[in-house]
């Protein structure tokens, strides 16, 4: 079984890159697991660039191709906040919780119609010869007034996707939240380049 390193310690993220890469015939693995503690300056001013950022240094410390996500909320209300500090959106050290209250607070008084916003994901894949790819994948949504749902991380018990009946991502399966969501849409793109880089006959990644 072929290993693909993952620039993350996110169990959230973990658990759905496994679900939808698992199945291709890779071992799945976290930065962590191979490498131990992991951190990137994330300095880019776009998920694409974070992404790329994270890949790269993943690939470089752990010798072997890597796949990084940067992902986050954008709220319309808030012209386009948090973006690209969705997870610091209330401090370095912010837990989702936090980052969920201060949402909330920063949106009181936003009409329902007003509430709009989506999850945007960049995916990068750097192989230790230079080559990196990018893909990316958006989930329109709105935010609800109260968090809901046990599931998911994040944003997810406040986000809620119109088809789906007013139910949070944290309320949704994990099948239905992959086939909707801004990861899982990513994740899709890029499986035909993993397929080819992992084919019998591509070269070896390591065991």
């Amino acid at each position: 079984m072929k290993r693909l390193v993952i620039a993350s310690n996110n169990q959230g993220k973990l658990r759905e890159f496994r679900r939808l890469l698992e199945p291709l015939g890779l071992e799945v693995v976290s930065i962590g697991d191979v490498a131990g503690r992991f951190h990137v300056d994330e300095t880019g001013t776009t998920f694409a660039d974070n992404a790329a950022l994270k890949a790269r240094a993943a690939s470089e410390l752990a010798g072997c191709p890597a796949l990084a996500d940067d992902s986050g909320l954008e709220v319309d209300a808030l012209d386009g906040r948090p973006g690209v500090r969705s997870a610091r959106f209330a401090g370095e050290a912010a837990t989702d919780a936090q980052n969920n209250d201060l949402l909330l607070k920063q949106l009181e008084g936003v009409d329902d119609r007003a509430r709009a916003a989506r999850f945007r994901c960049a995916i990068a894949f750097f192989e230790p010869a230079g080559s990196l790819s990018i893909v990316e994948g958006t989930c329109e949504g709105t935010i609800q007034r109260a968090p809901t749902g046990s599931d998911g991380f994040g944003y997810d018990p406040l986000f809620l996707v119109a088809e789906f009946g007013g139910r949070s991502f944290a309320e949704l399966t994990p099948a239905e939240k992959d086939r909707v969501s801004h990861r899982g849409q990513a994740l899709r793109k890029i499986q035909d380049l993993l397929l080819a880089r992992f084919a019998p006959g591509a070269a070896k990644s390591p065991e």
